[in-house]
């Protein structure tokens, strides 16, 4: 007997110097190097005005952050629309990717990019408002990212300074300012009109405001030193690049509402730092002060503030002088100047409380709303989820085909307004914003639909509680093996007796209603999957797309068809052709038009020099696809599944069905049979009712 483990080749185990030659290769000394660089004042200055983009402020920087990840333009509803790349989140592959709301972010780029040319916006809190879940913490979290990324690159690259002392030690400015505020009031303009000059800045570079408090004490020092000689000054100054980090508390910033007793105005300003009095003698000496409050370490990049309306008043103060004069005042000193991006986001409850209180009209004026909606079509909401499930991460257990997209649809449908026109169900209105053009309906009706429907959108279902749900499900006992639609159907129902965002049982009950919505859809979608694995037979569907197009032709130029048997010409077959069109419910009124439009169709396809076949119109395909399927249902008989005995020759053309599902749907053996099984009681259920 062989024993455990014999014939099976075991991997060999790596050594210690392998693992250590792996991280040899992965080491970049050179770019360490280039993130550590240190120079003198005038070499800064060289720096500069090679290229001035060194100096801009964090609005263009973050501007063209975004930008240089590229962008692609699309229409849609005769509107131009941009995308940003930088949003699909290509730092991390993704991970945090926005989807759905191109819209929304192209004002706020817009916005951003106001602030960078200086045209008033880059005095202004930036507020993202909308529902829970909604991507707001997503978005700015994205711009963090990406800023500390940039600034890791070449075209990203800022620099700061710090003052040799006296006792040989380096003293860094604490808030990371830019070297070029060292130069003297008298010379900045001319030193600046020299830099612009060179025409290398996407922006007029400008030197705004004056230095810290502690690098004003080190610049006061060494020109009394000096009895005023500024060029010996800054030979006292070491120039170094920096990088911003979150995590390094360097250039960004993020800020959330605590306790009231827990939490002061220090947390924004910086405070004392009582160990440094005894050394400075005084607590007014900046070197005795820690400038590490959010606002101070988020210069030169972005500070977030998390449910920032939540925040006391008295923090909000504080934020009127940052956003409109950019400007702090550190307890004891006098006002400092800073340059950052202040983003700040709420939900509508919140925002409203803003509204109503009069008190805080002048935050308000100093705010820039954008709104940041849920998603409304459906493939983007879809890719919000399968971000999270996918094969990828699930690999224990198959998701059926359609089990996301059934949620997605629900969480959709909750957000959608009903429609004005009484003629369109909410099924057919998320199906036309998803991109689908209904009979009846065109790019000017969908324009319409989004623009009666006020606030759509920023109510409804949150994507956190679709991605709880399905959790659940992956979780559940008796998904075994698969996860399919009814499962994760049934926990969010189940869900809404616990939902604490519902706060009515009206509420509960449309909820409830929209479900069955969506299960009545899911059951016409995997009919027709059925059904075309039925007739999934390409040749018959061709012979017989060939043999509607021979009539409707003679039809249409009222001419006979050649019977290919007796050679005679007869009428066209004008029961065939109707069994063909009651498929798709053309009615008799309107089968010459719908006669016409497939003519129409393949003249413009021969005009490009391609061939109509049975696949070429979508309600065509569909029509064929059905007549076949009733053509040959009997013969497989579909619902006999739901009998105990099935004879042999059925069950092989039911494990021929299967294997098509498999195949071009995307299910397994487990979520095929049950299809099949749901299917088939239908077709069942469909029979009994006719016979009665």
């Amino acid at each position: 007997m062989a024993s455990k483990g014999e014939g099976r080749q075991e991997r060999p185990k790596p050594s210690a110097e392998e693992v250590f030659s792996l991280i040899r290769e992965k080491i970049d000394l050179k770019l360490f190097k280039e993130l550590h660089w240190t120079g003198s004042f005038e070499e800064y200055l060289r720096i500069v005005m090679e290229n001035p983009n060194v100096a801009r402020n964090a609005w263009q920087r973050l501007h063209d952050m975004i930008l240089s990840y590229g962008t692609r333009e699309y229409t849609q509803y005769r509107e131009k629309i941009i995308h940003y790349n930088f949003f699909d989140d290509p730092m991390e592959g993704g991970k945090d990717a926005v989807y759905g709301l191109d819209r929304a972010l192209m004002r706020l780029v817009n916005i951003i990019k106001s602030g960078a040319h200086r045209y008033g916006t880059e005095r202004r809190v930036l507020l993202l408002h909308g529902p829970v879940g909604s991507s707001k913490s997503t978005i700015v979290r994205l711009f963090k990212k990406g800023l500390e990324a940039y600034s890791k690159t070449t075209e990203g690259a800022l620099f700061s300074f710090s003052w040799k002392t006296e006792e040989g030690e380096m003293f860094a400015c604490p808030i990371n300012e830019e070297p070029l505020k060292l130069l003297p009031h008298n010379v900045r303009e001319d030193v600046l009109g020299k830099i612009n000059a060179t025409g290398r800045a996407r922006y007029r570079i400008d030197i705004e405001g004056d230095l810290c408090p502690a690098c004003r004490w080190y610049y006061r020092y060494y020109m009394n030193k000096y009895d005023g000689d500024w060029m010996k000054l800054v030979e006292n100054v070491v120039v170094r690049r920096i990088v911003l980090s979150e995590k390094d508390r360097v250039g960004i910033g993020t800020f959330q509402p605590k306790d009231e007793k827990n939490q002061d105005s220090t947390e924004l300003t910086g405070d004392i730092n009582y160990r440094k009095i005894a050394e400075y003698g005084s607590d007014s000496d900046p070197r005795a002060f820690n400038f590490d409050g959010e606002l101070n370490i988020a210069n030169r990049g972005v500070v977030e503030f998390i449910e920032i309306l939540k925040l006391d008043v008295a923090f909000l103060y504080d934020l009127l002088s940052a956003t409109q004069e950019h400007k702090i005042k550190p307890k004891k000193f006098p006002q400092t100047d800073i340059d950052e991006v202040i983003i700040g986001h709420t939900n509508e409850p919140e925002y409203r409380r803003l509204q109503n209180n009069e008190l805080m009209e002048a935050f308000r004026d100093r705010t820039l709303k954008i709104d940041i909606p849920y998603v409304l079509r459906l493939d983007d909401e879809m890719r919000i989820y399968e971000k999270e499930f996918n094969p990828k991460k699930i690999e224990n257990k198959h998701i059926a085909p359609h089990t996301i997209e059934v949620a997605s649809m629900w969480a959709i449908l909750t957000r959608l307004k009903e429609p004005k026109n009484a003629q369109i169900t909410l099924m057919q209105k998320l199906k036309l914003y998803n991109g689908k053009m209904l009979p009846g309906f065109t790019e000017d009706h969908v324009k319409e639909l989004m623009d009666e429907s006020e606030h759509e959108a920023m109510e409804g279902i949150s994507p956190r509680y679709l991605q709880d749900k399905i959790s659940n499900a992956l979780v559940h006992e008796d998904a075994a093996k698969c996860v399919n639609p009814f499962m994760v159907m049934h926990e969010l129902e189940d869900g809404l007796y616990h939902h604490s965002l519902i706060t009515s049982d009206q509420q509960r009950k449309r909820y409830k209603e929209l479900l069955a919505v969506v299960r009545e859809e899911y059951e016409n979608i995997v009919k027709t999957e059925v059904q075309r694995a039925i007739s999934a037979d390409k040749d018959a569907l061709q012979r017989m797309c060939d043999k509607y197009i021979e009539n409707i032709t003679a039809y249409v130029n009222k001419e006979k068809v050649k019977n290919r048997y007796t050679g005679e010409y007869e009428e066209p077959d004008e029961r065939f052709m109707r069994a063909i069109e009651e498929k798709i419910d053309i009615p008799e009124s309107r089968k010459d038009d719908f006669r016409r439009e497939i003519m129409n169709y393949i003249g413009t396809l021969a005009v490009k020099g391609k061939k109509f076949d049975f696949a070429s119109n979508a309600r065509l395909r569909k029509a064929l696809e059905l007549k076949l399927f009733e053509d040959q249902k009997d013969t497989i008989r579909l619902s006999s599944l739901v009998s105990t005995v099935i004879d042999k020759e059925t069950q092989e053309k039911i494990d021929i069905v299967k294997a098509r599902m498999i195949r071009d749907y995307g299910y397994c053996e487990v979520c095929a049979t049950d299809v099949l099984n749901f299917v088939a009681s239908l077709f069942a259920r469909g029979e009994a009712e006719h016979r009665t």
